[in-house]
């Protein structure tokens, strides 16, 4: 590790010599480097280009209190080492704006225009800068990130000036969809535009339940502070867990007892197959192929009931803790867990064989919802959705935490579809995958402490990145730690937030009965969104 950090400080600091300064992070995978905004956009480009590094999130923070200004965090993930190089930059009060990297970088264009919403400053030369989060019906100067916005605070709501694009021409029509739903989910509205049954153009918004999360972590300790982060998300609540751990984990410079860390694998894991199964099913049921909707989400109850006899609770909430896990796994729960994967595994190859044998199935899921690899890897997209696409990425791999270096694995890649089918591919692999994971686990894991204690008080303004492979994508999370054992700041970094805009581009020249599919094809989530 160390080799490779020298490399990377070795040609930055060759590269731009006095305009930037790295700062030394404590962890070894970290480079903090600190630059100008006027050097902004070079340095990005310089990162993406020479390093192939991606843009994995962008993060606002309100440092007023500690320097005077606000600064943002651009985080690249180098994808074959496990380094994260992360330019900020600082940003005035009296001069609240910042260079747009977008036109070169296009990952960043919601970021942009979230930082602008929670924080009011202006991406210079974003070409589409409006309002995203907030609709535009927020009072004007009301900024909720900002450290100065009391959490408490009622704003009188106003309409909303979030505009649709609309598309005019001869025989466009437009078929608005949401933003309530007739599913139990959240809303989102989608509007098409188009011909006869053929899709021109979609224009899709989310942020309609704003829930102020990320306002919340700053409200409380951190050990209620987990309990927050297991809920952000019903169906990742174990790798949101995972997430806030490590990172408290991180700055307390703790290192949790390997059986905690094979534990937290298959509790992952676990994760991963009761969705990865629902999902198989669900996208069944965009297809009104009924028998397979029905079947996955039969076998996706049985993982649940599962979970529920591990933990308590049918979601794996209760499982992590800060240091290591609450529970642990005796020999009689391990061979249950062995017996009722054995017949999940089985059921599942039935139920996949009945679904690749329906020629019908098949043709409405082959070619059905195309996302190109270039355009998956200019926009950012993280998980099933990028492996689909043919991009090899998964944080699991890449930057290695629990017992992930452990364990062997493979990621299934799919070159040149990008189709329905190949993102169903890519789930029915990876079920294989998890089960292999969790035997594995269970063969390597040897006796030992479940938790290790951390001290009274957690290093204050300590930075750190935390990352887990949910069963949507990769989760980043940046976490600040203030005095008296709060947290400064703590951003969450969803999959579906990078994937979401994505769905515009898989729609068009489909036809209009074709969206559910497609949409269920990528199974993004509004709460991990909306936080």
């Amino acid at each position: 590790m160390k080799e490779h950090r020298q490399f990377y400080l070795d040609e930055l600091t060759d590269r731009f010599k006095d305009t930037i300064n790295i700062t030394k992070s404590f962890l070894e995978n970290e480079i903090y480097i600190s630059t100008k905004k006027e050097n902004l956009l070079d340095v990005c480009v310089y990162l993406r280009e020479t390093f192939h590094a991606g843009l994995s999130a962008m993060i606002g923070n309100d440092e007023r209190s500690l320097n005077g200004n606000f600064r943002i965090y651009y985080v690249f993930s180098v994808p074959h080492a496990d380094i994260f190089l992360i330019v900020h930059i600082p940003v005035s009060e009296d001069h609240p704006e910042f260079p747009s990297v977008t036109t070169k970088i296009p990952a960043a264009h919601w970021y942009e225009r979230e930082i602008k919403d929670m924080f009011g400053l202006e991406p210079i030369g974003h070409p589409d800068p409006g309002t995203l989060v907030l609709h535009g019906n927020m009072p004007e100067n009301t900024y909720p990130l900002r450290k100065d916005f009391d959490v408490n605070t009622r704003v009188p709501l106003q309409e909303s000036r979030l505009p649709f694009f609309k598309v005019e021409g001869e025989g466009v029509f437009e078929i608005p969809v949401g933003p309530i739903h007739a599913g139990i989910i959240e809303p989102g509205h989608f509007r098409f535009s188009a011909v006869g049954d053929s899709i021109y153009y979609l224009d899709a918004k989310l942020f309609y339940t704003h829930k102020g999360t990320e306002k919340l972590f700053e409200t409380m300790p951190y050990t209620k502070a987990l309990f927050l982060a297991e809920r952000i998300c019903g169906v990742c609540a174990a790798s949101h867990a995972t997430g806030y751990c490590q990172a408290i984990e991180k700055v307390a410079g703790v290192e949790i007892p390997p059986r905690a860390k094979f534990i937290r694998t298959i509790v992952l894991e676990l994760e991963r197959l009761y969705n990865h199964i629902g999902d198989v099913g669900n996208i069944c049921a965009g297809a009104a192929f009924l028998l397979g909707n029905a079947h996955g989400f039969r076998i996706r109850e049985r993982m649940q009931q599962l979970n529920e006899t591990i933990c308590g609770n049918r979601y794996l909430r209760g499982m992590l803790t800060i240091g290591g896990v609450r529970f642990d796994i005796n020999n009689d729960l391990k061979q249950h867990i062995l017996a009722t994967l054995s017949e999940v595994k089985k059921d599942f190859k039935e139920l996949t064989k009945i679904i690749f044998a329906s020629s019908s199935l098949l043709d409405r899921f082959e070619t059905t919802g195309r996302l190109s690899t270039e355009i998956a890897k200019e926009l950012g997209v993280v998980g099933v959705a990028a492996r689909a696409s043919g991009i090899a990425t998964d944080t699991r791999l890449i930057h290695p935490y629990a017992a992930y270096d452990k364990v062997d694995f493979d990621i299934p890649i799919f070159h040149y579809e990008g189709d329905v089918l190949a993102r169903i591919r890519v789930r029915v692999d990876e079920v294989y995958q998890s089960i292999y994971i969790i035997e594995q686990c269970f063969d390597k894991m040897a006796p030992g402490p479940l938790k290790i204690p951390l001290e009274k008080e957690i290093p204050p303004y300590r930075h750190a990145l935390s990352y887990v492979e949910s069963p949507r994508g990769e989760n980043i999370y940046w976490i600040a730690t203030a005095p008296d054992n709060r947290l400064f700041r703590y951003k969450v970094r969803s999959p579906s937030f990078c994937n979401w805009p994505a769905i515009p581009f898989a729609i068009p020249d489909n036809i209009v009965p074709d969206f559910p599919l497609i949409n269920k094809s990528f199974e993004l989530c509004y709460s991990c969104t909306d936080l």
